[in-house]
């Protein structure tokens, strides 16, 4: 329910560089996870570049969990390459306990995040929270 609700808040906005009030600077809702847990990413700017930390985590009915990685960063070095793209950063997939390359998309409201090790790529569309 919440997932609906933050995609009928969906609007289009302008896409810069990493600066002071970058527009992806923000609250972001992951999708839920192979353990059908949400979490709730804050994207922050660090220098030049943009991380993202892990803030809460919750059920798919919306009741916030405990888990080992609220607190921890999820990415780190993500540097805006025109066009509402990122490049060049570095995700931790917590599932794997691994560290992949990282880009990000940015339309409206939503992420699109993609990580890759090798050949192999996944990712995910994230949606503001604030």
């Amino acid at each position: 329910m919440v997932r609906m609700l933050c995609a009928t808040m969906i609007a289009a906005f302008a896409v810069g560089p990493a600066f002071a009030g970058d527009p992806a600077v923000g609250l972001w809702q992951t999708e839920p996870d192979r353990k059908d847990l949400i979490s709730h990413i804050e994207v922050r700017e660090c220098g030049q570049a943009l991380c993202g930390k892990v803030q809460a985590a919750f059920d798919v009915t919306g009741q916030k969990v405990v888990t080992k990685n609220v607190g921890k960063e999820l990415f780190w070095d993500m540097l805006p390459s025109g066009g509402g793209a990122y490049a060049g950063g570095t995700v931790w997939v917590p599932l794997l306990n691994l560290q992949a390359k990282a880009t990000m998309q940015m339309a409206g409201n939503t992420l699109k995040v993609r990580a890759c090790k090798g050949v192999v790529c996944d990712g995910q569309v994230w949606i503001r929270v604030n």
